[in-house]
């Protein structure tokens, strides 16, 4: 089964191609991505397997257009690597946020998109940009059917204690005010794949997955279900990120709003793009900016980057509680792939806690499935590569063949 799956932003379409068959590896065909929609210039970069890369660029002025050219890419005689579009058989779509919808992917039904629309309000970046790509593809692939996979499905298995906020409870009766959590795929999936590098049982482990990139979450995962996690309402709550503030006092915010004249919305755009590593640093949200500054004495980049670990570490720490003991810590996203000193920094000091790492292997592993711990480690440390694509066209297709 030839899946095409679609993660669509305000102005941009991440894509792959795979085919997915039982019993069998799962196929890269293509992958690619669209940019500056709606702008003058917009960008297509398509990348087919066993070809050369292919880039245009021309004005793309909705999503429509966008996904229309990425299906001639996927079609066309020199850069594609299908025939006729009728060998793709369903889409899948990344979909932030699915509210009290859903605990598990859905097929896309005139009712599915109508909760995804009634979402808008809590992912007001995300879930317009999901809808008009799913409604982009019922105009252009009117005949395939659509999987909607949605990051805070795997967080639904949370209880009240975790998900409820200590405000008056009408909030969550009437306006839905609660803890949602993201990044669900990403979590579920390296908890898995490093339940079988390590030969644990994911239905019976106790695992914590740090999704640590320039957004970042971590997850207590306890019998194969999400028991907590830290990202919260919003994508904004728990650790520090690249340019979100993570989880601060609400007073000071509300402080600083009433000395300065600040509205919600200017708020808003402070604590989710200028705050994080980017605000404390005053230098850049890429780690490798910020080693350099720091390693040059610049004391912001320096606090930016204790303040990152440390609250990785407190988490950690939090979640090892809240689980009675853990069996399993994955790292995962761009920097828990890549970022040596992070994960080092992060576990330093736990061998309370039975955490044990081999230096040697952390300091040698970028971007690579990898166990870090030492044979005599209590808890074994994993590094594990991400593929939310493949989580999204594996729902696809289990949901697709359970309806035949």
């Amino acid at each position: 089964m030839k899946i095409i799956v679609l993660n669509c932003g305000s102005s941009s379409i991440k894509y792959q191609l795979l085919d997915i068959q039982p019993k069998t590896e799962v196929e890269l065909l293509a992958k690619g991505l669209i940019e500056r929609i709606g702008l003058n210039e917009g960008i297509l970069t398509h990348s087919p397997a066993g070809k050369n890369e292919y880039t245009t660029t021309q004005s793309i002025p909705d999503h429509t257009v966008g996904i229309n050219l990425i299906l001639k890419a996927l079609t066309d005689a020199e850069h594609g690597v299908i025939n006729s579009l009728e060998e793709i058989a369903a889409a899948g779509h990344r979909v932030a946020h699915g509210g009290e919808f859903f605990k598990d992917s859905a097929i896309v039904t005139p009712l599915v998109k109508q909760q995804i629309e009634s979402c808008f309000e809590l992912a007001p970046l995300h879930n317009p940009a999901s809808l008009k790509g799913i409604l982009s593809i019922e105009r252009l692939l009117p005949s395939i059917q659509q999987v909607a996979v949605f990051d805070t499905s795997f967080h639904q298995t949370m209880e009240p204690a975790q998900y409820l906020y200590p405000l008056p409870y009408k909030y969550y009766t009437d306006l839905h005010i609660r803890r949602y959590g993201f990044h669900g795929t990403s979590h579920k999936f390296v908890a898995q794949k490093a339940c079988e590098m390590t030969g644990l049982d994911f239905p019976t482990a106790k695992i914590i997955t740090c999704h640590i990139g320039n957004g970042a979450s971590i997850t207590a995962i306890k019998n194969g279900e999400s028991i907590d996690t830290s990202m919260g309402f919003t994508p904004v709550d728990g650790l520090m990120m690249g340019t979100r503030c993570g989880s601060v006092d609400p007073g000071a915010l509300l402080y600083i709003m009433d000395k300065e004249g600040i509205s919600p919305s200017k708020m808003t755009e402070i604590i989710n793009k200028e705050s994080g590593l980017t605000g404390v640093s005053g230098v850049s949200s890429d780690m490798r900016d910020l080693l350099k500054a720091m390693n040059n004495g610049n004391l912001q980049a320096q606090y930016a980057l204790d303040i990152f670990d440390m609250r990785i570490k407190k988490t950690i720490g939090g979640y090892f509680a809240e689980l009675e003991g853990a069996d399993l810590i994955v790292f995962t996203g761009g920097i828990g792939e890549n970022g040596r000193i992070t994960r080092r920094k992060a576990l330093t000091g736990l061998q309370c806690m039975g955490i044990e790492i081999d230096l040697d292997i952390n300091e040698q592993t970028m971007g690579v499935d990898a166990i870090l711990s030492t044979n005599n480690s209590k808890v074994k440390v994993v590094v594990a590569t991400t593929n939310e694509e493949l989580v999204i066209a594996s729902d696809t297709f289990r949901l697709l063949r359970n309806c035949e």
